[in-house]
């Protein structure tokens, strides 16, 4: 028996522990680079498989020496099964997020043990790319992958939070490669590689449906069957990365002839090839001999269609709301700048000078990128340092300034946000870090009584225009109590300029949430999943049964009793994007619904002057 040991190697030599909160908002102690070690040699894969006596290799000393157990098998056959495994690992299919050293120890584990690497090492790319942040960079990280440039510095020669993260990231891929090296392709590969019974039960157990193909490298219908799998799989199956909220099936190809691809055969009584395999759950429903195209994609469709049924209002006809806009509602208009700023800088304290000289900054840069002189283009996206001078000097205010005083500023970050660079930097930041949202927010919801008008307004409307900019519109939907707090209160006001900005942003609130919906729908079908202009919100924020109840509550209780024809139809809307192919229907929305008498509610509207909330009131009422 030789003992198998994991080599694991933080790629970011500490700076992703240092950084990792400030960028993403999560601590992630290392980017974790490992190798196995058995007989006397450590195997790793970057430039495709290496192979150097342990500790030697460029990484320098293990941080950390895991025991993975001991394996009965003799190293003649473990060098055959790498010999195997070097037409799988090679070097332009490596990946930092998708296919690195990690999935190949993993792999090697399997194969030695029946064992796996540990889930904080193996799921180090799920959590980071379940981060705001991690889906803002994941274009860089494919980017690098595809031979882009390495990333630059600031005007004043000191790195932004964007590049500060492009560097670490191609610090370690640097690091990853081992050496500098010609750009390679990105891998985004639409099958799971499977080489051992231990990542094949792995694979079953973390996907509700598999499809499995085995396959040899002596069988002539492989070679004609085999592309077009590969077809499928990208047409209807969730990538190797997971960093997809895709319904559909896991595709693994699993060569007998290749590493422990015999034994998982054996496992499942396949004897010859080409042989295709249908799990739903962990278990087996189905197999399919032979290389027949059609009844393949049968069984697919099949497979998918009793994993995941359509929801029932799939075969609703509802032509309102389909072909209803999903575009948030923005308020883009720019006030009387020189008023506002009248009126703001008048109220700072005298002590406040430096306070006051920043107010004015960001006063003149919003002047500069959004009041259009005829002269030349807007101005520039401000730089991150900027940026944090402006939150800091918002800090100082709402802290010093009664709320009356503070709406003008409100008014200036409405704008602001409208700033992909301003949106994306506020959509990084950790729940510790202070940000315009959370400081209006909290003071909005610490006021003892209504706040004045002139307040919710202008926080109403710079809460909706969060929403062009999907980055921030997934940060304000994850942490929405205050929020909701607003959002509810909003809806019942006296004053119908306040009912337009709510029914706005329960508009804007309930149409991501749809547009994620309806994309799901969508790409389970082939087609399209969102429409340009269109923000969606991540599928975890769609499964907090609370919140909707909560939601349908405010808006049919505000619609029971509106009379403005614009703010009910924004609110019919809504209510309609909440219960449109909703996860919640038969246990949690409906018997609400009842109770509410909610039916009868939007049924009033069907009767309205409108033609537009007539019709769009007709189609939800076939939603209860």
């Amino acid at each position: 028996m030789a003992p198998v040991k994991l080599y694991v190697y933080d790629l970011s030599n500490g700076m992703a522990k240092a950084l990792s909160l400030q960028l993403t908002g999560r601590q992630i102690d290392g980017i974790w680079h490992t190798s196995v070690v058995v007989f006397g040699k450590e195997v790793f894969y970057g430039q495709g498989i290496s192979t150097t006596l342990p500790g030697k290799s460029h990484h320098g000393s293990p941080l950390q020496v895991i025991n993975m157990g001991e394996t009965a098998l003799d190293e003649e056959t473990f060098n055959e099964y790498i010999h195997d495994m070097r037409s799988h690992y090679t070097a332009d299919k490596y990946h930092l997020l998708e296919f690195n050293c990690n999935s190949f120890t993993n792999d090697v584990v399997g194969f030695l043990t029946g064992g796996e690497i540990p889930n904080f090492i193996k799921n180090l790319p799920s959590d980071f790319l379940s981060t705001p942040f991690g889906q803002a960079l994941r274009p860089t990280i494919d980017q690098m992958y595809r031979g882009g440039s390495g990333p630059g510095t600031g005007a004043n020669g000191s790195l932004s939070q964007p590049q500060l993260s492009s560097a670490l990231l191609q610090s370690v891929a640097n690091q990853a490669a081992g050496r500098p090296s010609s750009p390679i392709q990105a891998l985004s590969s639409p099958l799971h590689l499977t080489s051992n019974t231990a990542s094949f039960n792995a694979l079953l157990a973390s996907h509700r449906a598999v499809v499995a193909y085995f396959t040899s490298q002596s069988c002539p219908p492989c070679r004609v069957i085999g592309p077009i799998f590969e077809k499928i799989a990208e047409e209807k199956g969730i990538p190797a990365n997971g960093a997809t909220t895709k319904k559909g099936p896991a595709f693994t190809k699993i060569d007998m002839d290749m590493g422990m691809g015999n034994v998982v055969s054996s496992q499942f009584g396949v004897t010859s090839s080409p042989t295709f395999l249908f799990f739903k759950d962990g278990k087996k429903v189905g197999e399919l001999r032979g290389a027949d195209q059609a009844a393949l994609r049968s069984e697919v469709d099949l497979l998918i269609y009793t994993t995941y049924p359509p929801h029932p209002h799939t075969s609703l006809s509802l032509p309102k709301l389909q072909k209803m806009s999903l575009k948030p509602i923005l308020f883009t208009q720019v006030p009387p700048l020189d008023s506002l700023s009248s009126k703001l800088l008048a109220a700072i304290p005298a002590q406040s000078g430096q306070v006051k000289d920043v107010a004015a900054g960001f006063i003149h840069w919003v002047k500069a990128r959004f009041v259009s002189s005829g002269e030349g283009p807007a101005g520039s996206s401000p730089l991150t340092t900027t940026i944090q001078s402006w939150v800091k000097a918002t800090t100082s205010l709402v802290n010093v300034l009664p709320m009356e005083s503070v709406f003008p500023l409100v008014d200036l970050w409405r704008l602001a946000v409208l700033d992909p660079a301003v949106a994306s930097w506020i959509s990084t930041q950790p729940p510790s870090t202070p940000d315009p949202f959370k400081l209006f927010i909290h003071q909005y919801c610490k006021h003892p009584a209504t706040p004045p008008k002139a307040y919710s307004l202008t926080l109403l409307r710079l809460l909706c225009n969060s929403f062009s900019s999907e980055l921030l519109c997934q940060a304000l939907m994850a942490r929405r109590e205050g929020l909701t707090n607003i959002l509810v209160s909003s809806l019942l006001s006296p004053e119908l300029a306040v009912r337009t900005a709510g029914a706005s942003l329960a508009f804007n609130c309930t149409v991501a949430i749809q547009a994620a919906r309806v994309a799901d729908v969508k790409t389970s079908m082939g087609y399209i999943a969102i429409s340009p202009g269109e923000v969606q919100v991540h599928a975890d924020n769609d499964t907090d049964e609370d919140w909707h109840v909560e939601m349908v509550s405010a808006i049919v209780e505000a619609l029971r009793s509106e009379e403005n024809g614009d703010v009910a139809h924004r609110l019919v809307a809504s209510l309609g994007c909440l219960l449109r192919l909703s996860p919640f229907g038969e246990a949690g929305i409906n018997p609400l619904l009842d109770v509410l008498a909610a039916k009868q509610v939007v049924e009033r509207q069907t009767r309205s002057v409108k033609d537009e909330v007539k019709e769009l009131a007709l189609d939800v009422t076939k939603l209860f």
